[in-house]
């Protein structure tokens, strides 16, 4: 990969969509959404290859879930693109602005980062709103997915391009906007993490150990997005029947989901009620690593039930399978402290009628997502209302929570005089 030829290409492609208005990025992404549904054939013909690569290399079945792509997908990612296109240009924004005593304007208005890089494994549909969300705050991105939705990655790709170039864009689409790294050798990472003054921001999308190791290596700025080790806590006062429907949710619906729960914390002063109500709605389904005091309770444990007494390693372990840790914990601030020595910073949940208990955990959680009643499934930048997300960002710097067009624009001022001088 020549990382230099590809970015100068990049560079490019982000100077002329700086100039560009909404109306004309606009165009440009509806012409991407006609190239997509015409070549839906050809992006699941390429992702059944994805899926049954991985299959007979023995992926698990919760990480093919987030490799496969269906018409459902498909119609998900469009709208994803429609939404976007539907959001506030947020290049040109003046965020604030002001006059000096000297006659000076001064003006702070919102640009884009430039050139963006992603690295990231699995999900094909990461592709595409990684795109979008660049293209729309006018930036340039190179993709860099995994080995094992390569197919799916070059047949998203070329749908966009194809989109970007094709009539229907009016001449305003930018194909030199966006690349996908060949995946031929994992030397590229290291290249882009190595190329400064090129690559202008990295992303790492996936497990700990591909965040880790972006962190850790790139010599580029980092927006660290974070592997998902996702709490839920019951508390004295909690709705048990809600805390359960929270906790199947949390666990089941896609396990293998970055804000899917790894671990539940159940007070001790309802223990006793809720933890064989909990065995019996996951038996057959989800194995417990319970605590102590937890087997202890469960001790007749119900018919097809999975539960096994906990290692240590197993809490504050990301699990992304149907496997969840479970503790008992004292009370509220017990569960506070846990949560705050384990979590990756990413989502957090209570479940309780304290209105007092609900304020102190969000107010000393220290987590991009505090959640009170409700599942953490919800942390996703389509749930919140961004059309699609970078990532989840885990870090307190610039960025945090899901990333939406803000999160990929910086600020600039700009200043205007008439001659003065200091």
């Amino acid at each position: 990969m020549n990382i230099s030829e590809i970015c100068d290409k990049l560079r490019s492609g982000s100077d002329t969509l700086a100039l560009q208005n909404a109306s004309q990025k606009n165009i440009a992404l509806n012409a991407v959404i006609s190239s997509i549904q015409k070549n839906r054939s050809a992006i699941l013909a390429a992702n059944d290859e994805d899926v049954a690569s991985a299959r007979a290399k023995g992926m698990s079945e919760s990480l093919v879930e987030r490799l496969s792509l269906d018409d459902k997908k498909i119609d998900s990612i469009i709208d994803s693109i429609k939404i976007i296109i539907s959001q506030t240009d947020p290049i040109g924004e003046e965020t604030a602005g002001w006059n000096t005593p000297n006659g000076m304007s001064i003006r702070q208005v919102r640009v884009p980062l430039g050139v963006v890089a992603i690295i990231y494994e699995s999900r094909p549909n990461v592709t595409a709103d990684a795109f979008a969300l660049a293209y729309k705050s006018a930036n340039a991105i190179l993709l860099r997915g995994s080995s094992s939705a390569l197919k799916s990655n070059k047949a998203i790709v070329s749908a966009i391009k194809e989109g970007l170039s094709s009539p229907e864009a009016q001449g305003f689409g930018v194909p030199d906007a966006i690349e996908l790294a060949p995946c031929e050798s994992h030397d590229e990472v290291s290249e882009i993490l190595s190329a400064v003054g090129k690559v202008d921001v990295a992303l790492p999308r996936g497990g700990s150990k591909l965040i880790n190791m972006v962190v850790e290596q790139a010599k580029v700025p980092v927006i660290q997005t974070g592997a998902g080790v996702c709490h839920l806590y019951v508390d004295e006062s909690a709705n048990l029947k809600m805390a359960e429907d929270i906790a199947w949710n949390a666990k089941t619906q896609r396990p293998g989901a970055c804000n899917a729960i790894e671990c539940i914390l159940v007070s001790e002063k309802v223990a006793g009620e809720f933890l064989p109500r909990l065995a019996e709605r996951f038996a057959d389904k989800v194995q417990l690593r319970v605590d102590q005091k937890a087997f202890d309770i469960l001790n007749s444990k119900p018919a097809g039930s999975k539960i096994i007494l906990a290692e240590e390693s197993d809490f504050g372990f990301e699990f992304l399978d149907l496997i969840c840790a479970v503790k008992v914990v004292k009370d509220v601030n017990e569960a506070i402290s846990y949560i705050n020595s384990h979590n990756t910073k990413h989502s957090e949940c209570i479940v309780t009628e304290s209105r007092k208990n609900a304020r102190l955990f969000q107010a000393k959680i220290d987590a991009a997502c505090v959640y009170v009643n409700a599942s953490t499934r919800f942390t996703d930048g389509g749930e919140f209302g961004f059309g699609a997300e970078l990532g989840i960002s885990t870090q307190k710097l610039h960025a945090r929570g899901p990333m939406g067009i803000k999160a990929l624009t910086t600020t600039k001022y700009m200043i205007e005089g008439d001659g003065q001088t200091r």
